[in-house]
């Protein structure tokens, strides 16, 4: 068995979610969002390029040999599917290793609320799963897609970077493109989608202005986009959005969003309070004709407060959700305060919405 399977192998016994690898380091596992030493398991300089080039293809050498990285998933048959990525540093090659899961959890099966589906019985329109990095959006986005699959007769495209869980046809046809490998970008693959057919497209990531307008597109003309941002909260996921474009743009792109956004669903992952795992606590939003107006008007800082009374639609904001998972005893009081410092930083809206904010509370004083 080559070295590196056995650290991968070793790595999901373990429960850990990664694997890092760097020389003359100790190997490096992260059990339940916290990095942890394997002691007394370290490698030179030439163990480590060595393990890590046993991998790598000859295409995926010569990418690390021009960009200096490379991205790739990398299956361990029996064991798992590992999301890779290699790059040098300042101390040599090194390698980062995600374990992805064997199995798409279904949306029960992660904790997700009953608004989840309901946002996915929509036929068109844009739906966004955000928060930061390593916080379970990939592990959503797949059980999403599978729930569609299993209740739908129609084509979903997804376009990813790398893929990370391969879809199986069951009512629905899955069309899985992958960033260098079947197309050139995500803009490219999804100007080429909408030739193609699709029902409904995945976007593994948003990363710039052409991929987000393409996803605004195609989401106004009749298909259901389901997307990604690393965004903290519901609000800051709709400015992102909309920052991107040019000032001239964003009137328009303000109204297109308010008709073609049906949720955001901003997630965390908390480490349990008995050392398991970690569970997900949830901020969802559903775009309401009144946030959709919030949104068209530039007033966005007023989404929060209309979060706060669409209980009854499903809406959460972060902080109710950290208080039940306290409350149930599944997280302790300290994570919640650890991460409700990052939701209020998060939350605490910009010099120019403040200016804007006393500006609408001076006018409706006015008027009354």
């Amino acid at each position: 068995m080559a070295a590196l399977d056995r650290y991968l192998r070793f790595a999901v016994q373990s429960g850990a979610s990664d694997l890092h690898l760097s020389l003359d380091r100790e190997i490096t596992l992260r059990l339940h969002g916290t990095l942890r030493k394997v002691h007394g398991q370290s490698l030179t300089a030439e163990q480590n390029e060595a393990v890590l080039d046993e991998v790598l293809t000859d295409e995926q050498r010569r990418i690390l040999s021009e960009r200096m990285s490379v991205d790739f998933c990398y299956d361990l048959p029996g064991v798992a599917r590992f999301r890779s990525s290699i790059y040098w540093q300042q101390l040599g090659l090194a390698g980062v290793f995600r374990v992805l899961p064997t199995r798409v959890p279904t949306l029960a099966e992660l904790g997700m609320p009953p608004v989840i589906e309901r946002l996915l019985s929509y036929r068109q329109g844009l739906i966004l799963v955000t928060g930061p990095a390593g916080m379970g959006k990939s592990t959503t986005l797949a059980a999403m897609i599978d729930h569609l699959n299993e209740t739908r007769h129609e084509h979903i495209i997804t376009v990813e970077d790398p893929i990370e869980v391969v879809h199986h046809n069951k009512k629905c046809t899955v069309t899985q493109r992958e960033v260098h490998s079947h197309t050139e970008s995500f803009a490219n693959a999804l100007r080429a989608a909408l030739r193609e057919d699709p029902d409904i497209i995945m976007i593994g990531e948003m990363r710039d202005l052409e991929t987000v307008s393409i996803a605004i597109t195609s989401a106004e003309t009749g298909h259901l986009v389901l997307g990604t941002l690393h965004t903290p909260g519901a609000a800051r996921t709709v400015n992102r959005m909309i920052d991107v474009f040019p000032p001239d743009q964003m009137p328009q792109i303000r109204a297109m969003v308010s008709e073609s956004l049906r949720g955001v669903i901003s997630q965390q992952l908390i480490p349990r309070a008995d050392g398991k795992g970690r569970v997900a606590a949830l901020e969802i939003m559903v775009c309401t004709p009144a946030i959709g107006n919030l949104i068209r008007e530039n007033r966005t800082f007023q989404i929060y407060s209309q979060m706060q009374i669409g209980v009854k639609l499903g809406m959460r904001l972060m902080e109710q959700s950290l208080q039940d998972l306290v409350q149930k005893g599944v997280i302790t009081a300290q994570e919640a305060e650890e991460h409700l410092e990052h939701v209020g930083e998060a939350k605490k809206p910009k010099p120019h919405e403040e200016e804007t904010a006393e500006a609408t509370e001076e006018a409706e004083e006015e008027d009354g």
